[in-house]
């Protein structure tokens, strides 16, 4: 199998590189760039992409790898900062750019060669930089300039280096992908040979081979993630997996019921059902700011499962639906970019606990999980389910967490999903869900006077969700469902729609 080894000086978009070499069915890894020379050979990559940065190569202390990756003799691609650090490495010249580019730009070919085959002459890239090239190293001829002039890709065919100052991976970049598939097939002469299919097998395999006769407990919240881990992991070792599955009160509607049917009854998984939705309001009491209800939350989720665990005598792992983006965003694995969020599933459960980790999926997008989940034929309810929040409805309560407040919104969030779904929309979209605001408004209903909740709705498309734009679903549908819930949900009586994209918004309210 190709690998393709992608070293992370702390782009926002490094994930997205990765991505759209996984969509061509080529493995690949991201590191970062601080990753000693040793195991960078020891990868054995059959080609290497560095990605692009905050950073400028002139600063004294910015990242700037091993001296000797240019030493590895294997095809490489730099991108923006990647693009900058190879000019400065191989004896270019660098400097601040004077007109600085972010956002689209338009790209115009000098050079039709192999990365750019089937790419036209002039097209829309996306930029951001803020240092340009002065000087390209001795070897390397300039393949395209932008429509400011600035040097906009180079190469070095003899040594098959190419670097861009533009960003390929991101979609405002229209021909991004054609390029990308060009550096893959064309000059490092790779083979689409990564696929779930033979994932599939060849983890089945492994996780016998590992766990032996040894006993394993996987917590399943009922997410795409956790589920189609419980569902590979059962087909590897059967009855030694053990799911633990904890009603913290903060679910949707219905939805403990659903994942119990699913898993005993469809799948004669051995589930233990904890309910514990008192201990976790009464921890929630009073709680307003966000960041507290989240380690609230996951402090009491940590506590009750470890105590629940202890109770499975023999079990000698903890599995756990990891994806890499968790990976990639934890603390100890980042680049030089900032941390943006920490994860809970990423060394979060206590290592008291003496369980080593089973991670299947570690090493796998949310996509990928989901084209395994098809392999399983698992139902299209799971394995298409849009994400849900670790602290679940905790965060869509905006302000304090009640039993009254969570079934408000309970109720008004089953009504979003039920019509949602009807209408054909639920698969084109990346969220849905209803928001419980701290406010009240004045109604009139029956000819009387009302003083109740408002309901927000959130709905965006993405494709990854790091960035998204609000859904313009049509006035129909919102209107059906602003007055089904207002029917239908006493105590909330005005709905309004968020027509925030992210950024500068988030997805999740909280």
């Amino acid at each position: 199998m190709n690998r393709v080894l992608i070293l992370d000086f702390g782009s926002q978009y490094t994930q997205l590189i990765a991505r759209r070499i996984r969509e061509q069915k080529v493995y690949c890894e991201i590191h970062p760039c601080t990753l000693p020379f040793d195991k960078i050979s020891g990868f054995n990559p059959d080609a290497l992409i560095l990605s692009g940065g905050p950073a400028s190569v002139l600063a004294k202390n910015s990242p700037k790898g091993d001296p000797r990756l240019f030493d590895l003799n294997v095809p490489t691609l730099g991108i923006c900062y990647g693009l900058q650090l190879i000019v400065h490495r191989m004896g270019g010249g660098v400097i601040p750019a004077k007109k600085r580019e972010y956002g689209r730009s338009k790209l115009i070919l000098k050079d039709q060669n192999d990365l750019f085959d089937g790419v036209s002459s002039e097209s829309v890239v996306w930029m951001s930089h803020g240092d340009s090239i002065e000087k390209i190293p001795d070897g390397f001829r300039v393949t395209a300039v932008t429509e400011n002039r600035i040097i906009g890709a180079i190469s070095n065919p003899d040594k098959k280096i190419y670097a861009l100052q533009f960003h390929p991976e991101v979609v405002h970049t229209e021909a991004g992908t054609q390029i990308l598939k060009n550096f893959l097939f064309k000059i490092c002469s790779l083979q689409p040979d990564w696929n779930m299919h033979s994932f599939i097998k060849q983890s089945v395999e492994e996780i016998r081979c590992n766990i032996l006769k040894e006993k394993v407990i996987l917590g399943l919240s009922g997410g795409v993630d956790s589920s189609v881990a419980a569902v590979l992991i059962h087909q590897a070792i059967g009855d030694q997996l053990t799911c633990i599955f904890i009603n913290n009160g903060v679910l949707r509607k219905n939805e403990a019921e659903k994942v119990r049917n699913l898993f005993t009854k469809h799948y004669h998984i051995k589930l233990k059902y904890v309910e514990v939705e008192a201990l976790f309001l009464k921890g929630l009491k009073g709680v307003i700011d966000p960041e507290k209800k989240r380690k609230i939350i996951g402090r009491l989720f940590i506590e009750v499962f470890e105590r629940e665990a202890k109770k499975i005598k023999g079990a000698s792992f903890l599995a756990q639906g990891t994806l890499y983006p968790d990976v990639i965003e934890s603390v100890s694995f980042k680049g030089p970019s900032a941390v943006i969020k920490s994860h809970h599933n990423v060394g979060g459960l206590p290592k008291k606990m003496g369980l080593k980790l089973l991670e299947p999926f570690r090493e796998l997008f949310k996509d990928e999980v989901r084209a395994i989940g098809r392999d399983l034929e698992m139902p299209d309810e799971i394995i298409n389910r849009h994400p849900f929040p670790g602290p679940g409805l905790a965060i869509r309560v905006i302000g304090a967490v009640t039993k009254r407040r969570l079934d408000l919104l309970r109720e008004a969030d089953a009504i979003v999903m039920e019509e949602i779904k009807k209408s054909g929309f639920y698969e084109r979209l990346w969220q849905a869900f209803a928001v419980l605001l701290p406010v009240q408004s004045v109604g009139v209903m029956g000819d009387e006077r009302t003083y109740e909740s408002v309901c927000a709705l959130r709905v965006v498309k993405s494709q990854d969700g790091m960035t998204a734009d609000w859904a313009d679903l049509p006035h129909e549908l919102l209107g059906r469902i602003s007055n089904r819930i207002i029917n239908e949900v006493k105590g909330i009586n005005r709905v309004v729609y968020d027509i925030t994209s992210k950024p500068p918004g988030t997805i999740e309210w909280e």
